[in-house]
Formats: structure tokens, C-alpha cells, sequence
């Protein structure tokens, strides 16, 4: 009997690990096998993944171009290296891992 539970816990165990790397595996491959970050003032309008500001639901709901509080994701360290258009006052854009204050929606 206690080898039988034993073996019980132990099959448990293992089955919760690979569940756990399966779902990992899936979120993954989801994003393409890389790890990926979230990238604010890269996004064109309605394009963004998330967070663009006050007023807004969610995905899809940037205003304008570029708009700082909007973010997608990008894979890691890609994010601030993104070559984006000049600003209507001559600032250079760029992309950045924190909201920026720029092209308010």
C-alpha cells in the first residue's frame, strides 16, 4: 500500500511538471519561441497590444501613430534600437520599455 502511494505522489508530481512545461512551450511558441517585451511608442494607431492610456480598452485602441502610452510587444532588446519616424517638431521618436510623454492620444 505504501509503495502505492508512493508511486501515486511521484506520478502526480511528474505529471504537474509537464503540464507546467507544455503550457510554458505554448505561451512561447505563441510569441514565435523568443522572449518578448513590452515596447511603449512603436505601435501605428489601433495596432498597439495594450495600454494606450486613459479612455481606452486594450488592444487595438491607440489613437494616433506612435502614441507614447501604448505599447506591443517586441522581442527583448529590440525595443529601443526600433527605427521610427522624426516627431512633427523635429525629435527624434524612439521606442522605450516605460510609457513615454509623447503623441498623446
Amino acid at each position: 500500500m505504501k509503495n502505492s502511494l508512493t508511486l501515486l505522489a511521484l506520478s502526480s508530481a511528474i505529471a504537474v511538471t509537464l503540464g507546467t512545461m507544455s503550457v510554458y512551450s505554448s505561451a512561447e511558441a505563441a510569441k514565435g519561441g523568443k522572449v518578448k517585451e513590452k515596447c511603449y511608442g512603436v505601435s501605428k494607431a489601433g495596432k498597439n497590444d495594450c495600454a494606450a492610456g486613459p479612455g481606452t480598452s486594450c488592444a487595438g485602441t491607440s489613437k494616433v501613430d506612435y502614441q507614447g502610452n501604448a505599447w506591443t510587444f517586441k522581442p527583448r532588446g529590440k525595443c529601443e534600437k526600433i527605427s521610427l519616424p522624426d516627431q512633427a517638431n523635429g525629435q527624434r521618436r524612439h521606442g522605450s520599455l516605460e510609457p513615454l510623454m509623447r503623441d498623446p492620444s
